[in-house]
């Protein structure tokens, strides 16, 4: 086990970081799906931004997210990037 793997181990053990952790599952989620979608159609962030008619660090900004406190993509842009990386969007609601 690393050390990061350690500290994260640690920090699961904190009921406050485990609420903000699961606050952001969603959102982890997203982040994970995106990735996986450009590393599939084997693109780089450069293939995704020429595609979408932007540029590389708008591609950085929808693929790293950065939590509650900044901008999320709208629903337009995400569809736009599924397009690009040879996908279609699809949103569902899940009960609770």
């Amino acid at each position: 086990m690393t050390d990061h793997d350690k500290m994260i181990e640690k920090w699961k053990k904190d009921a406050a970081f485990m609420a903000e952790y699961d606050a952001l599952e969603e959102e982890f989620a997203l982040l994970d799906e995106l990735l996986k979608a450009r590393a599939s159609a084997g693109m780089t962030q450069e293939d995704v931004a020429r595609v979408m008619k932007t540029k590389a660090p708008a591609i950085a900004r929808i693929e790293s997210g950065g939590g509650s406190k900044h901008h999320s993509p709208s629903v337009e842009t995400l569809r736009k990037y599924a397009k690009a990386v040879g996908c279609r969007l699809k949103i569902n609601l899940e009960p609770i």
